[in-house]
């Protein structure tokens, strides 16, 4: 399905970032792993060159808020596998921090540590687009590629008490709708993928009789669709991978946060 196709997935050490690292070389991508945590991510590069063939994947320890590590995980990529033309944006800076209960920094905005607040907006946005911006070029250049950005629900984005992570998936949703139009007759798309629901990351959160959590994996279909060249001519869009058909795509649209606007 993605055979010749060469990506870099953010925040691939844990979690969603992972597993869509893992799709991504199964379905015969070569897979750049980036994320701060560099003994995970060599270990999960190390399992996928072992179960997808040597040189299938590498690990470039990146903090994606400071322009010169998304640059070098773009070079890294372009030196190992010769091309680059995907990309998906997982990192995300959680709430939790130091001292900080289990539910995280979920405060009224005003009782809500600052830095943690400004941190979330370093990693979640301006990370998300420094990483865009260093390989947008290269995508433009060869005439195809694609953003794909993850976000989170509607109702994830205005809970009370969820002002650091809403907001920056907010601006994250109005991010990529105008990357879409810039980047608009070039061949490289932009898209919003979101979970859908809470997801078991770690094995630690099952489903109850109360709350349904939702698999690792669950992003991996829409995501590999999006990644595809079935994906042509889609940009701007916003699918829930819960709700992903692989015969019907547009049963996982939703409406983008902001309403696209109309062609001028």
């Amino acid at each position: 399905m993605l055979k010749g196709q060469v990506a870099i997935v953010t925040g691939a050490s844990v979690g969603l970032g992972r597993a869509m690292a893992f799709a991504l070389a199964d379905a015969g991508a070569c897979v750049t792993l980036a994320s701060p945590q560099t003994a995970l991510l060599e270990e999960a590069a190390a399992q996928i060159n072992a179960r997808c063939g040597e040189q299938r994947a590498i690990a470039v320890t990146t903090d994606i808020t400071k322009r010169g590590d998304c640059e070098r995980a773009r070079d890294a990529t372009l030196e190992a596998f010769g091309d680059l033309s995907i990309l998906v944006n997982n990192a995300r800076r959680e709430q939790r921090g130091p001292g900080l209960p289990v539910e995280g920094n979920n405060f009224a905005f005003w009782e809500s540590d600052p830095d943690i607040w400004v941190q979330s907006l370093n990693v979640n946005v301006a990370g998300t687009f420094l990483m865009s911006r260093s390989i947008a070029p290269h995508l433009i250049a060869r005439g195809w590629g694609r953003i794909i950005n993850i976000s989170t629900s509607l109702d994830t984005m205005q809970r009370r008490h969820n002002s650091p992570y809403g907001v920056t998936k907010a601006a994250l949703d109005a991010a990529s709708l105008i990357w879409a139009a810039d980047l608009e007759n070039t061949g490289v798309t932009v898209n919003i993928l979101l979970p859908g629901g809470m997801v078991d990351t770690d094995g630690t959160r099952p489903s109850t009789p109360t709350r349904k959590t939702l698999h690792v994996d669950v992003m991996n279909e829409a995501m590999l669709w999006l990644a595809s060249p079935q994906s042509d001519g889609h940009s701007g869009e916003r699918y829930n991978a819960s709700r992903w058909r692989a015969d019907l795509p547009s049963a996982a649209l939703e409406a983008p946060v902001l309403r696209k606007p109309e062609p001028r």
